[in-house]
């Protein structure tokens, strides 16, 4: 394998930067070449962020070219679509369903587009699109704030991404507070089973 490039974007508080550390330290675990970006954007909570997540032995830099993302991760369906210049018809898009107006949105008056609206747009960039109820399904491990781990399970059930559940679930248990890390674990489990029981 050369290379792989994830993409993960969503808004400030949703634990992208968990999530691409969670990638990154299960990449090492299976001796491969990683590269995890910095944060892009505004870390606060409700700002937009992008982090990427490049495995494989032509990796230099952890930045990903337009169009040349092999997984977009979106935590947040607008951000998702914002980040959507990353993907191609060979992009797989994993998407949370958990809708989060930016200000600018609410600042004008203006309303949220419907999911169904925000996947046709994203239909132009990729085919290839799972939703995942991921808010619900994160409740139901136990908190709102785990549905980063409920797409990470997701991502781990497609086989897309070149490091295994195993691994994603060592570093999940590694990297989050020993306090949260068995409603972490049945958020990503949760997501895991999501995604092998659906036919998408």
């Amino acid at each position: 394998m050369n290379e792989f490039n994830i993409v993960l974007a969503g808004v400030g508080g949703q634990g992208i930067i968990l999530a691409a550390e969670v990638l990154g330290t299960a990449a090492i675990k299976e001796g491969l070449d990683v590269r995890v970006s910095e944060i892009h954007g505004m870390a606060q909570r409700g700002g937009a962020v992008v982090s990427t997540v490049r495995i494989g032995k032509n990796v230099y830099s952890p930045l990903i070219l337009d169009g040349k993302a092999d997984v977009l991760l979106g935590f947040e369906p607008l951000e998702t679509l914002r980040n959507a210049k990353y993907a191609s018809e060979k992009t797989l898009i994993i998407m949370g369903d958990e809708r989060i107006p930016p200000p600018a949105l609410t600042l004008k008056g203006e309303t949220y587009p419907s999911m169904n609206g925000v996947i046709e747009q994203l239909k132009r960039f990729s085919k290839n699109i799972i939703l995942v109820e991921a808010l619900k399904l994160a409740k139901k491990a136990g908190s709102t704030i785990v549905q980063n781990s409920v797409l990470l399970g997701a991502l781990a059930a497609t086989g897309s991404a070149p490091v295994k559940r195993e691994s994603l679930l060592e570093a999940l248990k590694e990297l989050v507070p020993a306090k949260y890390m068995d409603v972490n674990v049945k958020a990503f489990e949760l997501g895991y089973g999501y995604v092998k029981s659906c036919s998408f």
